[in-house]
């Protein structure tokens, strides 16, 4: 019999979480919208089950797991009252906006032992994959310093930005709690945990909107340098990750869909392919990945713990930009 999965907020992330554990073939499918206008067009499109929120389904049916993609203010409460009727979670990045409630969930985990994760999908981009391995491996000793240079034209990629959790900080809105969360969770997954930051940040250019849609950051990951640059305006949709290490550097281009490896004394880059045919493609890995977890099986995606460290860095670059003071983690 396959698992009976829940999906919590049908807005862009939900509707692909929805469409992409779909394409796994392996679950039947559910959706949760308080938006009655648009539950109707999700639950006749992808032709599921439909509640117009988490308490009716929740009274409705048994669920064996629950995909969280409500704005993140709401992610642990939603996850809480989930977890709590016995469902498996995927909860959406970032955790939350606040670490006040983490220590509840984690009670309830210690308590309940279900399967319990959080969706950062680059742990399901090849070349970052292929990366961590090369590290671990240690070919080029050990990493000294990390940069991630990404950006993306946001009135193209999420057009309805103006609309959804974006515009305010409280619901999880700014490109600190919406993209950077991305990158600083796929670095600590290949260095480990960032221990300090100094961030600035400013609202540049994106019409429509107050936040910020700029950081410029610096941080430690242990001894390890790390840097990240990144926008919500710019023309190209590209992403560059670069770790240097003691005998030779890594370089994962999402945008060429390649990583590379460059030791001391070669003539350059040698590159590898690592494809991405659609985007859809590593959100249909994490639903597979999900699946697999609920079952016992050991995966790629983010744990709580993870989840909550990228959560404390998260804060701790809002608060450097707010004071202009270097934050410990």
């Amino acid at each position: 019999m396959k698992p009976r999965i829940l999906i919590v907020g049908c807005g862009s992330i939900g509707e692909r979480h929805l469409r992409c554990f779909q394409r796994t073939g392996r679950a039947e499918l559910f959706a949760c919208e308080t938006n009655a206008t648009l539950l109707q067009k999700i639950t006749q499109q992808y032709n599921v089950g439909g509640f117009p929120d988490a308490g009716a389904a929740l009274k409705a049916e048994r669920f064996d797991g629950v995909v969280v993609c409500v704005p993140a203010s709401l992610h642990i409460s939603i996850a809480l009252q989930c977890y709590r009727q016995g469902a498996a979670l995927l909860i959406e990045k970032p955790l939350s906006t606040g670490l006040g409630e983490v220590g509840e969930l984690r009670q309830e985990i210690a308590r309940r032992k279900q399967y319990v994760r959080v969706a950062f999908v680059y742990h399901f981009q090849p070349g970052l994959k292929a990366v961590r391995q090369e590290l671990r491996r240690g070919a080029f000793g050990r990493p000294l310093q990390a940069a991630t240079v990404v950006g993306q034209h946001f009135p193209t990629f999420r057009p309805a930005y103006r609309q959804i959790y974006y515009t305010r900080h409280e619901t999880g809105g700014g490109c600190i709690q919406d993209m950077l969360p991305h990158l600083a969770n796929a670095i600590e997954w290949l260095l480990g945990p960032s221990t300090r930051v100094y961030c600035e940040a400013g609202h540049q250019a994106l019409e429509g909107v107050t936040v910020e849609d700029t950081v410029s950051a610096s941080a430690r990951n242990g001894d390890v340098l790390t840097t990240y640059s990144l926008n919500q305006f710019q023309a190209p949709n590209e992403a560059t990750f670069l770790v240097h290490c003691e005998r030779g550097s890594y370089k994962v281009e999402l945008h060429e869909q390649r990583w590379g490896a460059y030791a001391h004394g070669a003539a350059g880059w040698e590159y590898h392919p690592a494809p991405v045919k659609e985007r859809d493609d590593l959100f249909v890995a994490q639903a597979n990945a999900f699946l697999d977890g609920m079952s016992g099986a050991e995966t790629d995606l983010a744990t709580l713990d993870e989840a909550a460290q990228t959560l404390r860095f998260n804060l701790g670059a809002l608060e450097s930009w707010r004071t202009g003071k270097v934050v410990h983690l």
